[in-house]
């Protein structure tokens, strides 16, 4: 039997019990893609991170419950905060390779910003079923990497939406960004993907490698402050910064334990 050091973090959370939580798992190598994967399924959070050290950076993977992920935001800031605060590293910024490529997470204050490749996303015929599955008529759709982008008119859309669920899973895409203006931030959004067995995720990073440039364009701004509206609410400061996106947030220490395998 191995066991292992685990953290769970609230991640883009002011206080505990709001935000995202992820599971993190330190490693000095990595364990069998099936074990983990039931690490993950065994956690029931919407992502556990898994990370080895790689000379001075780290290596990080990403799996949720059910499938693992090219890329996940608010796991790599569980995982900053777990390196920064409970591991004791004393530089200014972390350097994880990933199957996204090399992810840069920076201290500024008491925020962590995550520095992630912005996504490419091109408008896009809506997709046969979707409209019945999301339960409601965008004004706009695109399509990224791996997600579509719905705009609708208004926050209280957003907050109405009750999709189902069982239709979205059958469409060919991970998830499904819902986004709206929003009032007192820049934008609000959901985010839905059953698909890869994450029903509606609180807070997702990822999702903001697409929001931030529509919006960015859209708005004509640089730096804009974001809510992402699930029932644990998370609240996002984000920037485009070349062809990178800046997503910064804070995170919160829940649980520190040890897993046996």
């Amino acid at each position: 039997m191995q066991q292992f050091p685990i953290y769970q973090v609230d991640a883009f959370a002011e206080e505990r019990f709001t935000g995202n939580p992820a599971a993190v798992v330190p490693l000095t190598q990595w364990l069998p893609d099936a074990l983990m994967q039931k690490i993950a399924m065994e956690n029931n959070l919407s992502e556990t991170a898994f990370f080895i050290p790689e000379g001075n950076n780290f290596a990080i993977r990403w799996f949720t419950p059910a499938v693992e992920v090219k890329l996940c935001g608010h796991a790599t800031l569980a995982t900053s905060h777990v390196i920064f605060h409970h591991l004791n590293y004393v530089a200014e910024e972390i350097l994880f390779s990933s199957k996204s490529g090399q992810l840069r997470v920076m201290r500024d204050g008491d925020l962590l910003v995550l520095d992630f490749p912005a996504d490419n996303y091109t408008a896009a015929p809506t997709p046969v079923g979707l409209e019945e599955a999301i339960g409601a008529i965008p004004a706009e759709v695109y399509k990224g990497k791996t997600d579509y982008l719905l705009v609708f008119p208004s926050q209280e859309m957003i907050e109405a939406l009750r999709p189902d669920l069982r239709k979205l899973s059958e469409l060919p895409v991970r998830g499904i960004i819902c986004t709206a203006p929003g009032k007192g931030v820049d934008f609000v959004s959901r985010f839905f993907a059953p698909a890869a067995g994450v029903d509606e995720d609180p807070v997702t990073g990822s999702a903001h490698t697409t929001l931030t440039p529509y919006w960015s364009q859209r708005l004509g701004k640089q730096a804009m402050h974001a809510i992402q509206l699930s029932k644990r609410k998370g609240i996002l400061r984000v920037k485009m910064a070349g062809e990178r996106v800046h997503i910064a947030g804070r995170a919160v220490s829940y649980l520190i334990g040890q897993i046996s395998v």
